[in-house]
């Protein structure tokens, strides 16, 4: 299953990063296969794993700020692993080529 993840604090600094890295700190301690992107992050496991570990994450940001959005988006595909690159190497097997730009 993906879980893919955002947490927003709300109130504070406009600049987000320090409360991203902690978030991201305990999501790579996990152990679980994850990927950061600009607007969020995918992270790779069961129900039982990641479900206490977004917990983990909201709770850490909720120290940081009366107010915190969540958004959870999940993939469940029965029997499918290594979605994290498998969802993009079948996107890029289709246009013939590596995608990814950066500036």
């Amino acid at each position: 299953m993906l879980f893919e993840l955002s947490i927003i604090p709300l109130g504070g600094d406009t600049h987000l990063s320090g409360e991203i890295a902690e978030v991201i700190k305990i999501i790579d301690e996990s152990g679980h296969p994850y990927q950061l992107t600009p607007s969020g992050t995918c992270i790779e496991g069961d129900w039982e794993a990641i479900v206490p570990l977004i917990k983990k994450c909201h709770d850490r940001l909720r120290g940081h700020s009366r107010h915190v959005i969540t958004m959870v988006k999940i993939e469940d595909e029965e029997g499918e692993r290594n979605k994290l690159s498998m969802n993009v190497k079948s996107v890029e097997d289709k246009i013939g080529k590596k995608l990814g730009r950066t500036a």
